[in-house]
């Protein structure tokens, strides 16, 4: 996304909104880094932070062997099993076996996961749990969160694009498949480690990031609630980039070229 005219204050709304090989023709996301704005979108990261913090020294660490998926990329691992540190650390522990570039994992590669417990047992449980049957006569609202809820996806684009749809859907945040996808492509090539390390943003040590090439002001401050803190996260970065698109040209489908 390219920092190509004046921004505007993000909207407000009632629900809280808050989404590597660089993008060839990718710009970022822009938005000043000014005052309140700058302020807020630092505050949340200390939430996680700290909370993380004190789950690790509730939990002792735990080491189990992955095993790589087609879809898969360091970020997406590190989030699901939440790895302190985040992909950068796992990046780190598994060096050796990936080599010396991160975004380069294949099918088959085992990697060495330092996780907890109690987080290795949630993420257990959340995928052998069946999901919840719908009450008879359930309000419009409960039951989409729980039809979204129970839902599993594909861990590659499709599958990413279509998690995004379905929080996007229940926060008000318009877009299609289509124009997701379509920018993405343009942006990424569908890459969601992609980093632009070249642009007037990454001079000024904002690099645009991610699927859809978001620099970090810019989705701290359009970050949906609900959705990782990490902008390299895809479902976290489209879903941003979605909220940011809708508040300066409606929708992402409004989009057809930098942003």
């Amino acid at each position: 996304m390219a920092g190509r005219g004046k921004h505007r204050r993000p909207r407000t709304n009632p629900l809280t909104r808050g989404i590597v090989a660089a993008g060839t023709g990718g710009a970022a996301l822009t938005l000043p880094l000014l005052g309140a704005t700058h302020a807020s979108a630092a505050e949340p990261q200390s939430a996680p932070a700290a909370a993380q913090s004190v789950k690790q020294a509730a939990q002792p660490a735990k080491s189990l062997t992955y095993t790589v998926v087609k879809g898969d990329s360091l970020a997406r691992i590190a989030d699901k099993y939440d790895v302190s540190g985040g992909w950068k650390q796992l990046y780190k522990d598994n060096r050796a076996a990936v080599g010396d570039d991160p975004k380069l994992i294949h099918p088959g590669l085992k990697l060495t996961v330092k996780t907890t417990k109690a987080s290795a047992a949630k993420k257990t449980a959340t995928k052998s749990s069946a999901p919840a049957k719908p009450a008879a006569k359930p309000a419009g609202g409960v039951a989409q969160a729980t039809q979204a809820s129970a839902k599993t996806y594909a861990d590659n684009l499709d599958g990413w694009i279509r998690e995004a749809l379905d929080i996007m859907a229940q926060k008000g945040i318009p877009g299609s498949y289509d124009g997701i996808y379509r920018n993405v492509m343009r942006e990424s090539s569908g890459n969601p480690l992609a980093i632009n390390n070249w642009d007037s943003n990454a001079a000024k040590g904002t690099p645009s990031k991610g699927l859809l090439q978001t620099i970090d002001p810019t989705f701290q401050a359009y970050h949906v609630d609900g959705t990782s803190w990490d902008p390299y996260d895809p479902v976290a970065n489209i879903t941003a980039a979605c909220n940011y698109a809708a508040d300066r040209y409606g929708s992402i489908d409004n989009v057809n070229g930098p942003y």
